[in-house]
């Protein structure tokens, strides 16, 4: 099989020969047709996570094979493998834990530290062939292009596990979206799929532009940070605000837009530090929470919504898998729109 695995941080993947593992027990061997670049890869491919302040959570790791937005067939199935069939096509869970402790028991697998994460601890989808510990982790995508089936496995399923905390609205309740890049872009697909009418905010007008197309009809620009004011002044406050970025800026444009009592979901991990007078948490009575992609059930309940057809596609840009450096310096450098996707040609 052909990989693409890290050196150093940092520098280009490199294509790895080596041979086609062989399932054992429950596993399943996928044959990936399609795999989603995730910002999250920029961060396993420079090995780190800014803090700010000028500190770093170091996470890079050498001869690690990177991609989690996974799309396949099932070619090979372990002595024990039950509910998969050769020849299924299906997009793979990726957020794997060890099945044992507290966070698995509560059906939180993605919470499971360290986890068996595929593209995160374990080899991921930057290959030709993906080792899965059990069918429970692979999905029936319905009628949706396979480039786009892969991109549920980590972008829409951390847009759904970031709406869900938002819990059941009121009629005067607005929620934000704040980045409207490939998460955020599918977030305004599941939200709309809600029943909610998201503000969506970026800092560049073609995304903005883009956030219209999708159907959105309150939009603003960030990089002028008085708009925060102008939501605030328009809606008397945000219940919700979720943030795609997580960067300083965004996150402080979010804490803005809220009424008392409102919301912060921080989704994003670009990076940096939050500093703010402790009296103004009790005081405003805002719950500023962390949100980290979603459950297997969570992942189940998306896929139903996909195969019954109520989430709108998101832009998919195609490459073949051997441009996997490319793709990630593109993202890197912002001149991505929507998603891109590594395909096997």
């Amino acid at each position: 099989m052909i990989s693409y695995q890290t050196t150093t941080p940092g520098a280009a993947l490199v294509e790895v020969e080596t041979e086609t593992p062989q399932p054992q027990g429950t596993e399943v061997l996928i044959k990936t047709v399609a795999c989603g670049v995730c910002h999250s890869d920029i961060h396993m491919h420079d090995g780190v996570f800014e803090l700010g302040g000028g500190k770093q959570l170091e996470v890079g790791q050498e001869g690690m094979v990177l991609g989690h937005e996974i799309f396949g067939k099932v070619v090979a199935l372990g002595p024990d493998a039950e509910g998969a069939a050769i020849g299924d096509l299906r997009v793979v869970f990726p957020w794997i834990g060890c099945g044992e402790c507290a966070a698995c028991q509560r059906g939180d697998e993605q919470l499971c530290t360290p986890g068996r994460a595929l593209g995160i601890a374990q080899h991921g989808g930057f290959a030709d062939h993906v080792l899965v510990p059990h069918s429970r982790y692979l999905f029936d995508k319905g009628d949706v292009s396979d480039s786009l089936a892969a991109t549920y496995a980590c972008s829409g399923l951390t847009a759904y596990g970031a709406l869900k905390k938002v819990g059941e609205l009121q009629a005067d309740d607005e929620v934000v979206i704040i980045g409207a890049g490939g998460v955020g872009s599918m977030a305004i697909q599941i939200a709309k799929a809600m029943g909610i009418d998201p503000i969506v905010v970026d800092i560049d007008e073609g995304k903005l532009q883009t956030a219209r197309d999708f159907g959105a009809t309150r939009t603003f620009n960030s990089s002028d940070p008085q708009t925060a004011k102008a939501i605030k002044k328009a809606t008397g406050g945000a219940y919700a605000a979720l943030d795609f970025v997580g960067a300083e800026a965004s996150v402080n444009y979010g804490l803005n837009c809220l009424r008392k009592g409102g919301m912060l979901v921080i989704i994003g991990l670009y990076g940096g530090a939050l500093s703010m007078p402790i009296p103004f948490i009790p005081m405003n009575a805002r719950i500023i929470q962390g949100s980290y992609v979603g459950s297997l059930q969570d992942m189940s309940d998306l896929m139903t919504m996909v195969r019954d057809g109520k989430i709108a596609p998101i832009d998919i840009v195609e490459r073949p898998l051997s441009e996997v450096n490319a793709a990630l310096v593109d993202l890197k450098a912002g001149q991505v729109r929507g998603r891109q996707v590594l395909v096997s040609v």
